[in-house]
Formats: structure tokens, C-alpha cells, sequence
């Protein structure tokens, strides 16, 4: 409900109040009703997702159903004291086992003190910078969910990486103590186990059962982080209850108040009766009801009906016969009317303006008032005015100068100015009683059915709501102590600078603060980080953080928030262990959901996870999160700057961003989208990224998204595919002792394995901020082939690789050659495949370019090797010369590999020629539509004028060897075909 009650208000800077947080009559409070129409159409999204749900249409899906079967699980058996270092010295399980792969490294490196900043002395390749950032403090309460995965992988990330960088880096751990939610639990906990309400408590006895349940609770989340491998330094890990965090409250507070930028007043809150205690706008839901609904409320034997509007009559003082009917949906409010409202320009009340209405039951006068606020369609269009329920009438009050009274105690209960009758009566008791009384005195005029928006708490049902009680004491004058309510977000605002000590000047505020970078959710914009903004300019001086980093949100499959109250949240340890549905819905139950969302939940379950979850390991789903789609987080934002784009006034849309500066953002925003799109879609991406040159300021790095840097994925795109599947296999032959000269190569074994060393410990320190225990457990493995000593015990604290560090390792002539020798190993796979060889080692020949035959005898043996053939024979239509072969044989299978390049493989007698029909039919349907994208790219009207002449050339080569490869697939059906 809403009541009056002492607020703590914040003001401008510059203006200061009379004394330390006195009353100030000079600045009232202007305070609003949420705004109805936004929260009703989320609600109505609400209901459209979850009849979605419920739908049986909604399970018909074309997507294929994953399929994954329990795999043997090895577990490290060897006995290891904790932060003992593994031993690595034993064979490695047949197949990966995420169980035995993360075991014992994070209790390792925690002992070692490889997360402290104090480390950095002893790097070798240690820089004079500094690296901090805060972990937004999760709510004591719970356990984390996919959404705190998302955001503790990317900061591991970020923080791994710049530890390897040789930053000197301090991220720290810190819990909130989550006010009003923690005290529902505890309350909850006492009521079971010991029959006492938080009433029965001292506050200092309160205080201390949620310390008692913090220190039990808190573990369980700290637990989580460790499980994700999060490279926090524990030592400094901090609790928005801890007595320095108090202190820095109160100082914070005292701060504000003296610079006259906190004053006290009195408005309207929403107060939750169950827990005594004012609750937030954000955390109150809306509940819409289409009509006269009953419902359940905590506390009452029975239902209670909402969703109904009353009408009811005030004598018009003096004048008998004559009355104002009024309209409420809360009768019971009435015994707290000051006055009757009515719009100046109502026909129907023009007699009565400045005349006085008579109260029934309290024989109080009302005065009856005009106001342009009314709305005249609205019921009756006269309305009852009770300023200390309801926010228009407080508004009211505030400008008619009318009297503010209070009838619902803080325990929902009716105060004493309503009368014996009815002091100490529950609210919706009394709600009937005054419903029976206006009917025996002929006042009440009707009821009937009205759609209304119902507000209740976000945790849980009426009974639960989500403020914060103080977590520390706040001295508001050198007399006494008020225990009030600041602001929900006051101390979780601080974090940036108490986490280091202040408002002590400690060592770690000097060097740490302010931080060098936030990274957090964009729902957080508002709570939390335009607080931080706010304190900390104003209490140190400098703004807290240089950069913020805002990450997408992680929504479930029918795109939801993760949240408790829909029962669709997810614990990462459940996808880094595995978990059964039934487990899942066990969760589920287990929780204190409404009916209707736990049956939206279960059913969201079954179809979502049919098997449950397989066990993934801590580094899949680190990787994972990190590779999230970026395409949503871009969208919404396209959306936010539109009206800037559109040149409308800023405004009007609440910002003051210029739209050079939005446009700057999504020019970053469309580029990386296209680089990441790149490997997969190169016409396309290509296309898009020419036509955005002209949006671009500065120059471009490179002329073609091709040569541009690639983000993220290209460390795995390296380690997995380039160095797996080439490279090691290339070399394989000279590590099994075969003879070189029969690969036809001069390479010593020592030499490739030097190479192959390399290349592996390369790509461990790529990966090793996204994926740290399987790199680490690889890394241990590769030292015994290291030539001299480790610069480092761990991989975490190894230089990062960068390209000017490798530049000895460049070779772009060879590079470019390789190229050609990549393309015609898929195109010898590509014809493999087509005959359908699997163990066999063909011969082939390659007919192609001079130039072209020079590389390809230089580099036969991973040709050979990598392409699985016995022989290649080269071929030279032009410019042949000693080393080249005779022709290849006629009626062989052909793959191009580019315009001037052709392989062939002599088709064996007896192959199923359909199938080859087949196969060829397949290849051309999906290189018809290749063509056809770079053609209609050629034929664009600019593509001649933006488009470089280098990479006009590279299209215009792609394109004659696809319409090169297409000729010669017809040629192929057509001679099958006639067979």
C-alpha cells in the first residue's frame, strides 16, 4: 500500500539546507505514481509469453532436438591437499572430462596468491599500470544465475588478460546485503524454527540472527564464483554490512546531509505491512486485472475482491439533499478524506465549487476543491482526496494546503482517528465494515466491475516485500540517531571506493581508485551505476570508473529476464555439473512461486531441457557466454538512438547524447557485428562493411573486412582448427621417424617440434583468460618438452602473447603460399568425399598455373599428408617444365580450386555413379546462390567507386572460380548421366 512517511530527499547542488537534515518546508517533495500505462503493457508481454508457454502450438519447433548421452565421467583421484599443485605427470583420461580437468587448480592458484595485485612484483615482464575493477556486489540472498555468469566471465576475462599483460590487477569480491529480501528470509527462518516475529527482536538481536544466517548464506555464492573460476582477490572480499562499509555509509550520509544535498521530508512510499518497512518503485510489480477478481491475501481466512470500483455519497454541508458521489477502488481510505475534488470546467459540479462536504463517520468538513488533475470521465468525475494514500491526492495536498492523515497503521491495521469501531481492524475488514456502514446510513450508490492495475511486491506475493531496513545506524544530528531508510542502492552506490577503505585515504584507494573500468548488465544503468556517478564525484571528486562495459542480458529460450519470481533461472553449476529435469523442477517447486508461474515454469522446463542438462564444465560455458550473440544488445540500442538519428529534439527523448556520438557508437557496434558475421558470411559482410566506410572517422585499418582485426573467436578459430587439423597434422610423419625425403622435405623432427611447441603455448596463453583450467592443465603437461626454464609457474601469470612479440614468427610470403596449399586440401577432402574414400590414399593431380606448381612442390608433404593422397601430380597446361606431369587421366572428377587451379581424381570403376550424381547436384545448389551474392554485389551502382581495386580483383577472382567449378559440375552430370 502507500503511506506518509519521513523521506530522505536528494537536492541540487549548491543549494543548502537550514542545518543538518532538518524538515525544509521550502522544498517540498514532488513525487509521482509510477507510470500505469508502461507497467501494464509489460504485464501484458508477461501474459503473452506465458500463454505461449502453455500452448501446445508452442512446442511444434523446427528445430532439431539436441541430443547428448551421459558420457563415463573420470574423475582426479590422485589425494591432493587443498592448494597442493596437481600432478600432471599422469597418462590424461581417454576423453575429456571437465571433472578431471578443473580439479585442484583454483585452490592452487588462491594459495599461491596469483589473484593479489602484491604479485605483480615478481613478473618479469611487469608494467608500471595499474588494473581494478569491483564484481557488482550479488544480493546475499541467493544463488547466482546464468545473468551473474555472464558478468563474472567477461571481468575473468578481462581481469586474466591484463594480469598476463603485466598490470599490476586488483578485482574484489563483495556481497549486498539485499535489505528488505534478506529480512524476509530471516523472518521467515525465525517464524519456523522459533515461533518469534522480528518484532519480538531488539534491533540489535535482529541484527544479529542476520548475521548469523549472512555467514552461512554468503559461502554458498562465494562457492559459485570459485566454480567459474573467478580470479578475485579473496582477502579483500567485502560485505555491505561489514563495520568499515557502515562507516563509510554513515560518512557518506553525514557528507551529504552537511552539503545540504540530502534534507528531510515527508512523502509517499510503498509499504509493505507484513514486513513494516517501505519498499522501492523497482521493486514492486504490477498485477492487472481485467475486472472483479478475488484473490488471496496472506493473513486473511479469505479471499479478498479486487478489481472493483465503489461509488458512494458526501451530504453537501448545509444544503440538504444535495451530495457529491465519489468513486474509489479503496473504500477503506475514506475515513483518511480531507477534502472532495472536481475538474473547474465539469458542468455537472460548477454549483458546488467552494462549498463543504460533511464526513459521515467522523463529522470531519470537506472542502470541495478544483483541480485541472481530476479526470472528469473517471467514475463519477468527483473525486474523495486522502493525501496520505494515494500519490495524485498528495500532489493535492501539497497545493491546496490540505491536511495529510493517516488510517492504516504500518501493520495494515486502522489507526485510531477512524473511531473505536474500526481502530485495530485489518484493512480489508474494514474495507467491508465501511462498505455495510455507508450502506445503512443510504450513502453508498453502487459497485461494479473495473480494470485495474494492482501494485504488489516483486519477491513474492503480498507478504514479501523487497525494501531495504538500514544496515547501519545514520546519525542525522549530534542529538539522536534515526534508523530510517536512505535509499535502496545508498551503499551498493558506494562500492567503487569503500571497497578500498575509504573514507580512509588507505594505500588501496591511492592505488586503485578511481577504477579503470566497470563492467555490468544495462538494466543496472539506473539502480546502480548512475548512483555510483553520483556519490563518488561528489564525495571523492572524481568519477569512480573511466570506462563502463555493458554486456547483453541473458534471457531464457521465450525471452524472458532470468528471475526468481518466474522460476526460469538457471545455476551455472547446474551446466557446469549437469542436472537432471527432475532436479530442475525440483527447484522449481522448492521455490515460493505463484501457482500459475510455477506451472509456466514446469511446463517452460519440459520442453526447454527434455533431458535435462548435460555436464558442460566451468570452461564451455565461460566460452560460451563470452561468444554470446551480439546482435540483440545492437538492436536495442539501434532502437534507443533512432529519434536522435531522426534529428528529434534530445530532449524529448531524456538524454543529452549528440546524435555524432550515437552514431559513433553504432558504427563500432555494426563493425564488430560484421567482423565476428566474417568467416561465415564474406560476401555479405563485405558488401555491408564497404558501404559503412563513409559513416567511419579516421581511416580504416585495413581495406577489406578480410584484413581486419578479428575479435574474440579468432583464438579458438587458431587453436582448434589451424593448429589441430594443420599443422600437427603436417609434422606427424617426421614425429613418427618416417623418412623425410619421403614427404619430400628437409625439416628435422627437432625443428617441427620446436615449431609445434611453440604454437601450442601460443595459443594456451590466447585462451587461457576465457578458458583457464583446461589451458592450465594443458600448459602443466607441455612444460617437459620446454627448452630452458618456465618464466612463470602458471599459465595465468605468462607474458600474453601480441603481434609485435611474434614478429620473428611472420612470414607473409609463406603465409600466402599456404593459402593455396589450405584450398586444395579441402578440395581433395571435397572429392574424397565424393567417392566415398575413407581409409584408401588416391593419387591426384593438380593442374594449374606455373607459380602455382612451385608452391605445391615445395610444400607436397603437408599436400600429401593433409589431404590424405599417395601421390600429387602436377600439371602445367602453360609454361610446363621438367617437373611437370603428363595430363590427367580423362573422365577424372574435378574440384576447383580457384580460376587457374583444378584437381583431379581418377574415378574408380564401380562407384555408384547416382550417388556421385547426387553429390555433384548438392555442391552446385549450394554454389548457385555463392554466385549469385557476388554477382548482384558487382552489379551494385557504387561498387566501382567504393569498393578498393584489391579487393575488386579477390571478387572478381571468387567469381570466375565459381563459375569455373559450376561448368565444371555440369560437365560431370552430363557425362554420368549418359553412362
Amino acid at each position: 500500500m502507500w503511506r506518509t512517511g519521513r523521506v530522505f530527499c536528494f537536492g541540487s547542488a549548491g543549494k543548502r539546507a537550514v542545518g543538518r537534515c532538518c524538515n525544509n518546508p521550502r522544498r517540498p517533495l514532488s513525487s509521482s505514481a509510477p507510470s500505469k500505462t508502461v507497467k501494464a503493457e509489460k504485464e501484458k508481454r508477461k501474459r503473452g509469453r506465458e500463454e505461449a508457454i502453455l500452448s501446445s502450438q508452442h512446442g511444434v519447433s523446427t528445430e532439431k532436438p539436441m541430443k547428448w548421452g551421459a558420457k563415463q565421467e573420470t574423475v582426479y583421484s590422485v589425494p591432493t591437499a587443498p592448494g597442493q599443485k596437481k600432478d600432471t605427470s599422469l597418462p590424461f583420461p581417454p576423453t575429456y572430462s571437465p571433472t578431471y580437468v578443473e580439479s585442484s587448480w583454483y585452490q592452487w592458484w588462491e594459495k599461491e596468491g596469483f589473484f593479489s595485485p602484491e604479485q605483480h612484483e615478481t613478473l618479469p615482464h611487469a608494467v608500471d599500470r595499474t588494473f581494478s575493477l569491483c564484481i557488482p556486489p550479488p544480493n546475499v540472498t541467493g544463488s547466482l544465475h546464468l545473468g551473474h555468469a555472464l558478468t563474472v566471465a567477461i571481468e575473468d576475462t578481462l581481469v586474466r588478460w591484463r594480469r598476463m599483460q603485466g598490470y599490476r590487477v586488483l578485482w574484489v569480491p563483495g556481497c549486498d546485503h539485499a535489505g528488505i529480501a534478506t529480512q524476509t528470509v530471516v523472518e521467515r527462518k525465525l517464524l519456523s524454527e522459533k515461533g518469534k516475529r522480528r518484532q519480538d527482536f531488539t534491533r540489535e538481536e535482529f541484527l544479529n540472527e542476520v548475521w548469523k544466517w549472512k555467514n552461512e548464506k554468503g559461502e554458498e555464492i562465494y562457492k559459485q564464483l570459485k566454480s567459474l573460476g573467478a580470479s578475485l582477490d579473496w582477502r579483500r572480499a567485502c560485505f555491505t554490512m561489514d563495520p568499515h562499509f557502515s562507516r563509510a555509509v554513515t560518512e557518506a550520509f553525514v557528507t551529504l546531509c552537511d552539503s545540504g544535498l540530502i534534507y528531510r521530508s515527508e512523502g509517499l512510499v510503498n509499504w509493505s505491512c507484513a514486513l513494516e518497512s517501505a519498499i522501492s518503485d523497482i521493486e514492486v510489480d504490477s498485477k492487472e486485472l481485467a475486472g472483479q477478481t478475488m484473490l488471496s491475501v496472506p493473513g486473511y481466512k479469505n479471499k479478498v475482491e479486487f478489481g472493483t470500483i465503489l461509488s458512494f455519497a458526501y451530504p453537501v454541508d448545509g444544503h440538504d439533499g444535495e451530495e457529491v458521489v465519489v468513486s474509489t477502488t479503496r473504500p477503506e481510505t475514506m475515513l483518511g478524506d480531507v477534502a472532495v475534488a472536481v475538474h473547474p470546467d465539469d458542468p455537472r459540479y460548477q454549483s458546488v465549487h467552494g462549498k463543504q462536504c460533511r464526513h459521515p463517520f467522523t463529522d470531519r468538513v470537506l472542502p470541495v476543491i478544483t483541480d485541472s488533475l481530476v479526470d472528469m470521465k473517471l467514475g463519477t468525475g468527483a473525486v474523495k482526496v486522502t493525501p496520505a494514500h494515494d500519490h495524485t491526492d498528495f500532489l493535492l495536498s501539497q497545493k491546496h494546503s490540505l491536511p495529510r492523515l493517516t488510517v492504516i497503521k504500518g501493520d495494515g491495521t486502522m489507526t485510531p482517528p477512524c473511531g473505536q469501531w474500526l481502530e485495530g481492524v485489518k484493512r480489508f475488514d474494514a474495507r467491508q465494515a465501511v462498505v455495510d456502514a455507508l450502506v445503512e446510513r443510504q450513502l453508498f450508490r453502487g459497485k461494479k466491475s473495473h480494470a485495474t492495475i494492482l501494485p504488489v511486491c516483486s519477491e513474492a506475493a503480498w507478504a514479501a516485500p523487497n525494501a531495504r531496513p538500514p544496515n547501519v545506524t545514520l546519525p542525522v544530528s549530534q542529538i539522536f540517531t534515526d534508523p530510517d531508510v536512505l535509499d535502496t542502492w545508498f551503499s551498493s552506490g558506494l562500492f567503487p571506493f569503500a571497497m578500498l577503505g575509504w573514507p580512509e585515504q588507505t594505500a588501496d584507494v591511492q592505488h586503485y581508485y578511481p577504477n579503470s573500468i566497470l563492467e555490468t548488465g544495462s538494466d543496472l544503468i539506473f539502480f546502480w551505476v548512475a548512483r555510483m556517478v553520483m556519490l563518488g564525484k561528489e564525495l571523492t571528486g572524481q568519477l569512480p570508473f573511466k570506462q563502463v562495459l555493458f554486456h547483453s542480458m541473458v534471457r531464457d529460450k521465450h525471452g524472458r529476464k532470468m528471475s526468481k519470481s518466474l522460476g526460469n533461472v538457471i545455476d551455472p553449476l547446474d551446466v557446469i555439473n549437469g542436472v537432471s529435469l527432475e532436479r530442475l523442477q525440483e527447484k522449481v517447486m522448492e521455490g515460493n512461486l505463484d501457482p500459475r508461474e510455477q506451472m509456466v515454469a514446469l511446463k517452460a522446463q519440459s520442453k526447454d531441457f527434455p533431458q535435462g542438462i548435460p555436464q558442460c564444465g566451468t570452461d564451455a560455458l565461460r566460452f560460451a557466454l563470452c561468444s554470446h550473440k551480439m546482435e540483440a544488445m545492437i538492436w536495442e540500442y539501434v532502437k534507443s538512438v533512432q529519434p536522435r538519428q531522426q534529428n528529434r529534439n534530445c530532449s524529448e527523448v531524456g538524454s543529452d547524447i549528440k546524435p555524432s556520438d550515437a552514431n559513433t557508437v553504432l558504427y563500432h557496434c555494426v563493425s564488430v557485428c560484421l567482423a565476428l558475421l566474417s568467416p561465415f558470411m564474406p560476401f555479405v559482410t563485405e558488401e555491408l562493411f564497404q558501404r559503412l566506410q563513409p559513416f567511419k572517422h579516421g581511416s580504416v585499418s585495413q581495406d577489406s573486412l578480410c584484413l581486419q582485426p578479428y575479435p574474440c573467436s579468432s583464438q579458438l578459430s587458431f587453436a582448434l582448427f589451424c593448429v589441430p587439423q594443420e599443422y600437427v597434422k603436417s609434422v606427424q610423419p617426421r614425429q613418427q621417424n618416417r623418412n623425410c625425403s619421403e614427404v619430400g622435405s628437409d625439416i628435422k623432427p627437432s625443428d617441427a617440434n620446436t615449431v609445434l611447441y611453440h604454437c601450442v603455448s601460443v595459443c594456451l596463453a590466447l585462451l587461457s583468460p576465457f578458458m583457464p583450467f583446461v589451458t592450465e592443465e594443458l600448459f602443466q603437461r607441455l612444460q617437459p618438452f620446454k627448452h630452458g626454464s618456465v618464466s612463470q609457474d602458471s599459465l595465468c601469470l605468462q607474458p600474453y602473447p601480441c603481434s609485435s612479440q611474434l614478429n620473428h614468427w611472420h612470414f607473409p610470403e609463406e603465409e600466402k603460399a599456404f593459402l593455396l596449399i589450405q584450398e586444395v586440401v579441402r578440395t581433395a577432402r571435397l572429392l574424397r568425399a565424393q567417392c566415398g574414400l575413407t581409409k584408401d590414399k588416391p593419387a591426384m593431380w593438380a593442374a594449374c598455373s606455373p607459380s602455382q606448381a612451385r608452391i605445391l612442390t615445395r610444400y607436397g608433404s603437408a599436400v600429401w599428408t593433409l589431404g590424405r593422397m599417395s601421390n600429387l601430380h602436377i600439371y602445367c597446361p602453360t609454361g610446363a617444365d621438367a617437373t611437370c606431369s603428363a595430363p590427367p587421366p580423362e573422365g577424372s572428377l574435378i574440384g576447383v580450386v580457384d580460376h587457374t587451379c583444378q584437381l583431379h581424381l581418377q574415378v574408380e570403376k564401380g562407384l555408384n555413379a547416382d550417388k556421385q550424381i547426387r553429390q555433384l547436384s548438392q555442391r552446385r545448389d549450394k554454389l548457385v546462390p555463392k554466385l549469385k551474392e557476388i554477382l548482384d554485389s558487382l552489379q551494385s551502382p557504387d561498387y566501382l567507386t567504393k569498393v578498393p581495386a584489391h579487393v575488386r580483383h579477390r571478387m572478381d577472382n571468387k567469381r570466375a572460380a565459381l563459375q569455373q567449378e559450376l561448368n565444371t559440375i555440369e560437365c560431370q552430370l552430363k557425362a554420368l548421366q549418359e553412362e
